[in-house]
């Protein structure tokens, strides 16, 4: 979720009842820590907690000292990620490219777990491969280094994000260890989560594309699984007031610049399943000032609310629905 989970939408996430919310991933490299949009990724201090950086990397000492750092910044959790299929990452045996190397794995457990004395977490794929899948391996190695809890997608880094996730692994990674496992893979519907949920026996479930233009989805999945009643759609009020205040964080956080230019995709998630949301989009997209941006967004919503008074994403299922199963899929839960 690199270039999507900054600050202004964890905050939005946690107000719509996210129990945890881990930054955007981080290198390593403190040498590069320097840069702008790293240190935009490090801890805030007006962030409320718990706040978890995750960090990528394969130098097990480079990794403990990142995660040092990090804590010494205000991190009260760590999170490695192994589970980034992207070429880039895994092109510098980062990611889930790491999972094809076991040893190293769990050198990088051990280094870091000893380098702080917080939580230290770890999300993973079920492997490299249909060929590969070693996520109960992995898993073990986890708990015997002192990870905390663990979080696991139901693809191996072969498929990327393509097909539909499977749920058989975790399962069996949910039965092999004692530490919480959390459940991630194409849950987009409150309805998805609670099977998912009662299928894997995870602790919890981890939810990450279907929150783009969505954030009502951590509310939505909390109020289901607590009453197995859906709440009412958000009115066409509140969606503009939550969009326009996201939109004015984006220009705040980043400055109007780069705000401008960061909004566009956020605005494209909000109102790709809306009336005349294509059209918004794209004259959306050639505006940049941030003045005009705050004015189409009003402008939008105003008319939206001569249509309907609540908004209906249309989302929920679309995700899994449109999608075959990735080649040698385990198994898959239906939507």
């Amino acid at each position: 979720m690199a270039g999507v989970t900054d600050l202004p939408f964890r905050q939005l996430c946690r107000q719509q009842g996210a129990g945890l919310i881990v930054s955007e991933m981080l290198t390593s490299d403190a040498s590069l820590w320097h840069s702008r949009k790293s240190m935009r990724r490090l801890p805030h201090s007006n962030e409320p907690g718990p706040v978890s950086i995750q960090i990528a990397g394969s130098d097990p000492v480079a990794l403990a000292e990142a995660a040092k750092m990090s804590a010494d910044l205000g991190a009260q959790m760590i999170d490695i990620n192994m589970g980034c299929p992207a070429k880039k990452v895994c092109k510098r045996a980062a990611g889930s490219a790491l999972l094809r190397d076991e040893s190293l794995v769990a050198e990088i457990l051990h280094s870091v777990v000893n380098a702080v004395s917080i939580p230290v977490t770890l999300k993973f794929r079920t492997g490299w491969d249909s060929d590969n899948r070693n996520a109960i391996r992995i898993a073990q190695l986890a708990e015997q280094s002192g990870i905390q809890a663990l979080a696991l997608h139901g693809r191996t880094r072969a498929c990327r994000f393509n097909g539909h996730a499977e749920y058989d692994t975790i399962v069996d990674v949910v039965k092999s260890v004692a530490i919480p496992v959390f459940a991630n893979g194409d849950i987009d519907t409150p309805e998805k989560a609670r099977k998912v949920l009662e299928y894997t026996g995870a602790g919890g479930i981890m939810i990450g594309r279907a929150a783009q233009g969505n954030p009502w989805i951590f509310h939505d999945t909390v109020n289901y699984l607590n009453s197995g009643q859906l709440p009412p759609a958000p009115l066409v009020g509140e969606v503009h007031e939550l969009v326009l205040g996201h939109l004015n964080s984006l220009h705040e956080f980043y400055g109007v610049e780069s705000g401008v230019r960061i909004a566009r995709k956020h605005l494209g998630w909000y109102t790709s399943n809306l009336p005349n949301g294509e059209t918004f989009r794209q004259q959306f997209n050639r505006l940049d000032d941030a003045a005009q941006q705050r004015h189409a967004v009003t402008m939008f919503f105003q008319n939206l609310e001569q249509i309907t008074d609540r908004v209906r994403f249309g989302q929920y299922g679309d995700l899994s629905a449109a999608s075959k199963p990735c080649a040698g899929s385990k198994g898959v839960l239906a939507a």
